[in-house]
């Protein structure tokens, strides 16, 4: 019985050390929950981007792509380079079923990705776009939009739009899940980027040996890159492409580095308050590591508390951003949320893993004789 009253104390000791400053234990709180939730967020808009880019790709309904060489794996930042009549050639190869050639632009001004396609081959990869409102190209100032960049802008058939400053007619809103989000007749796309007959990349579908269609591309094209689809979106995982980690590990750092210097700062000066309270608990024979152990239990409270609230703000964050941006994904994987969890602890300890010791270290008669 004595044993849990002793225990009852000193739980309501650590409570009232935090309740008493209710200031610097919510600034220590909040800091926790900023870097919980500039990990994650950080961290699942590109995860999100990258996996529904790939979702998107698969959607197309191609087995296989030839892009040119030296291009980037992202198709927003690859030139059109390779000439017409190489799909010409890609189609007479036994094996292939379909060829689509594809001019990628972008659209600076909200970073759009927009597809020049030739309706015809382009809807023959799979089973065609799934029109939601109007129907296909009916000129060559016609855009299709899909469902997504639509309602996120609300638009409709037969109203304007501005795309790659050339003033289109929007024709039809289809499902998405087809690349790109916006689809204008390849010609068109030719004239504005004066590529003068070239694409940026083929869709290719072949008749069901796609290994074998690779091998006969891979000798037609020695020198441009042959991808499978399954290989594509292999590569087309956040954590396979290196340009994005230095990224991700300064967000992940600066998220660190604030919670720590906050958990510090704050930690450091109710230590200097606490000076006398820590000689008088000295006097009573708290020794060194119990000192140690107090101030690190409450600097794990709040941190739990703000790893809670960072939680729930990420939750929060993502649903509102979802209800007005829909064409922004935001995916967290699991092992990232663990990850915000370890790194908000490891960072609070750390900030107040000092402080302790100094606590620690105080002559017990220099420590009551404070003011």
């Amino acid at each position: 019985m004595a044993r849990t009253s002793n225990e009852f104390t000193y739980w309501r000791l650590v409570w009232n050390n935090l309740r008493v400053r209710p200031m610097r234990t919510g600034l220590s709180v909040v800091a926790v929950a900023i870097q919980v939730v500039l990990i994650l967020l950080i961290v699942g808009m590109i995860h999100g981007v990258v996996n529904e880019w790939g979702r998107r790709v698969e959607g197309v309904g191609a087995d296989l792509l030839v892009r040119p060489p030296n291009s980037s794996i992202f198709f927003a930042f690859s030139s059109a380079t390779l000439p017409d009549s190489v799909g010409e050639k890609i189609a007479q190869l036994p094996g292939v079923k379909t060829v689509a050639p594809v001019e990628v632009l972008v659209e600076t001004r909200k970073l759009d990705m927009v597809y020049g396609i030739d309706y015809g081959s382009f809807t023959h990869l799979s089973d065609g776009f799934r029109f939601l409102a109007g129907g296909p190209f009916r000129g060559p100032d016609d855009v299709i939009v899909d469902n997504i960049r639509a309602r996120t802008h609300h638009l409709r058939v037969g109203e304007h739009l501005t795309v790659l400053n050339h003033n289109f007619t929007i024709c039809g809103i289809v499902q998405s899940g087809k690349g790109a989000r916006l689809f204008i007749p390849l010609a068109t796309a030719q004239q504005i980027s004066g590529s003068g007959g070239k694409v940026s990349m083929f869709y290719v579908r072949s008749t069901g040996n796609t290994e074998a269609t690779r091998q006969g591309l891979e000798r037609l094209l020695p020198h441009d890159r042959i991808f499978s689809m399954q290989e594509y979106l292999t590569l087309m995982n956040s954590s396979n492409l290196p340009q994005l980690r230095p990224f991700v590990r300064s967000m992940v750092g600066l998220g660190v580095a604030i919670s720590f210097l906050v958990v510090f700062l704050a930690t450091y000066t109710i230590v200097l308050e606490r000076t006398h309270e820590i000689g008088i608990l000295k006097a009573l024979g708290a020794s060194r590591t119990q000192l140690v152990a107090l101030i690190l239990e409450e600097t794990l409270i709040m941190a739990i508390i703000g790893i809670v609230l960072g939680l729930a703000a990420t939750g929060i964050t993502r649903f509102v951003l979802h209800q007005d941006l829909p064409s922004l994904s935001i995916l967290i994987p699991a092992h990232w949320l663990v990850n915000a969890v370890l790194l908000a602890l490891a960072a609070s300890a750390a900030g107040a893993f000092f402080p302790a010791l100094r606590a620690a270290r105080f002559d017990p008669i220099d420590a009551l004789a404070y003011e």
